[in-house]
């Protein structure tokens, strides 16, 4: 069997990001499966690149990694071509999507088995299988059941035979440190260094699995359920050394659910990186770091870390708590962080869920409120707004979600609408408990909040910009008077700069 992985555009430009989940998954491969990786983001036509890797690939199957939003849009229509043109390929999809949609998957007829969760071992146990038909395999449920003999694989779903779709239970995350190191051969990585804030030759990496908490709007929870799996510091260092050494980059972006967990794990690490010169971001928590003592802030300032991505979420404790963050957060330890941060010259960047029921308009005052507060303790501070959008099975905000009406779609066709497009990036108008005119609130803020303080992330602006940018917002801000922004407007179609439309929300 022939295994062709793709990789789904991930964005409207194209951004190459490093295929992370691919390389992860196919090193678990080797040596006992050939295989391909495609990049959507690196292809011009990619349903014609794929339709001609699978007419000159004997017994190929198709694999792909989907997240909601652009990867979904791409991954359905491909897919359903690509099975009416092959009906015998095999088609497997894994990734945040099919982890927690997998029967809306499974009800597609181009879609043969999800992947559910972290799927290298799961991956290869259904090659395996698919492999060696002949071996007799137990029930995927109990003897009671009505259910047809099917691969007992932990964290696979597939169609029974009445055609309604079933899942095993999730596997084990496997431990990162005991899987093979990934085989960068395969890619073309000149084409994943490109220039951030960070530094002009940028690449990412991702150092473990999991995270061990329990927000309850976070798709994280429902496939680790509290665990994180972390390679060692020597490891990690390892790698960052390669980077360095064979692609000369010079910042590197950790993408880690929370690469902040284990202070002694990151200290060492930062001790161990130190002479490499490089820049690099993680994201975090901030009841964790907080804790941090002044030994490990400042061996991560002299390592190179120059921004870390924090879930502030709201700036309203009763709403912290809905969120299941509320025991160990709290508003005041958000600006307890943002003071540290600025002592060290290192820059928070902090992620907002607005819009929360059951009052979503009090929350966003509440929130906006606070934000401007963050703001004057360390105006550097990154601010990135996101929509509340449920996440299926996860607790108080959920269930008060669907009492407002709420429910997912059932086919992947009505998932990729344009109205359920814009829920997946977090933009959508017809959430039943958030009016149009509160999302327009946000929106407008945001675009005097980003012209005030114009984003670290956005390298390109010129000093003279942000000097124009925050001259012609200044009376907006200190006003408190956000509602319809035109000069802002008219002013971003001679100088670019990030903005709701360009940002999360």
């Amino acid at each position: 069997m022939n295994i062709i992985f793709y990789n789904p555009q991930s964005s409207a430009n194209k951004k190459p990001l490093l295929p992370m989940s691919l390389l992860a998954v196919a090193a678990v491969l080797e040596p006992d499966y050939n295989y391909t990786i495609v990049d959507g983001n690196l292809e011009d036509d990619p349903l014609a690149t794929l339709d001609q890797l699978i007419r000159q690939t004997d017994n190929p199957l198709l694999g792909l990694t989907v997240m909601p939003g652009p990867q979904l849009t791409q991954a359905v229509p491909l897919c359903r071509t690509l099975k009416e043109r092959h009906p015998h390929l095999l088609i497997v999809w894994g990734g945040y999507f099919p982890t927690q949609h997998w029967d809306v998957a499974l009800r597609a007829p181009y879609v043969d088995y999800v992947v559910r969760g972290h799927g290298e071992i799961v991956f290869r146990q259904l090659l395996d299988h698919l492999t060696n038909q002949s071996i007799s395999l137990p029930l995927t449920s109990t003897e009671a059941d009505d259910a047809a003999p099917g691969p007992n694989i932990p964290g696979l779903a597939y169609t029974l035979p009445d055609g309604s779709p079933h899942s095993n239970p999730l596997a084990p995350i496997p431990h990162p440190n005991k899987l093979p190191s990934w085989n960068f051969d395969q890619l073309p990585m000149e084409h994943y260094v490109r220039p951030t804030f960070l530094g002009s030759r940028t690449l990412g990496y991702h150092s473990s699995y999991g995270c061990p908490f329990f927000c309850n709007f976070c798709a994280v929870v429902n496939m680790v359920n509290g665990r994180w799996l972390p390679q060692s510091a020597e490891t990690v260092a390892h790698i960052a050394q390669h980077y360095h050494d064979q692609w000369q980059v010079n910042a590197i972006e950790f993408y880690d659910n929370n690469f902040f967990v284990h202070q002694a794990r990151v200290a060492e690490f930062s001790e161990r990186i130190q002479h490499l010169n490089l820049a690099w971001w993680g994201e975090g928590r901030i009841d964790t770091m907080i804790a941090y003592d002044d030994q490990t802030w400042r061996l991560m300032r002299d390592s190179g870390l120059k921004m870390v991505y924090l879930g502030a979420e709201s700036g309203s404790i009763e709403t912290l708590k809905r969120m299941d963050k509320g025991g160990q957060m709290s508003p005041e330890k958000t600006l307890a962080i943002a003071e540290k941060m600025r002592r060290w010259q290192i820059i928070p960047e902090f992620s907002f869920v607005m819009g929360n029921p059951p009052d979503p308009e009090q929350d966003i005052i509440d929130t906006i409120d606070f934000i401007r507060k963050l703001k004057t303790i360390y105006p550097e501070s990154e601010i990135v707004m996101y929509l509340y959008t449920p996440v299926p099975l996860a607790g108080d905000l959920y269930d008060q979600a669907k009492a407002d009406g709420f429910a997912f779609p059932e086919t992947l066709e009505d998932w990729i609408s344009p109205a359920w497009q814009q829920f997946s990036q977090r933009r959508s108008r017809t959430m039943p408990w958030i009016r149009p005119t509160l999302q327009d609130r946000i929106h407008n803020f945001e675009r005097v909040l980003n012209a005030y303080y114009p984003t670290s992330t956005n390298y390109h602006l010129k000093k003279s910009h942000r000097q124009a940018l925050r001259a012609l917002s200044s009376w907006r801000y200190h006003l408190q008077f956000y509602r319809f922004p035109w000069e802002l407007r008219l002013l971003h179609r001679f100088v670019a700069y990030q903005r709701p439309e360009t940002s999360s929300f």
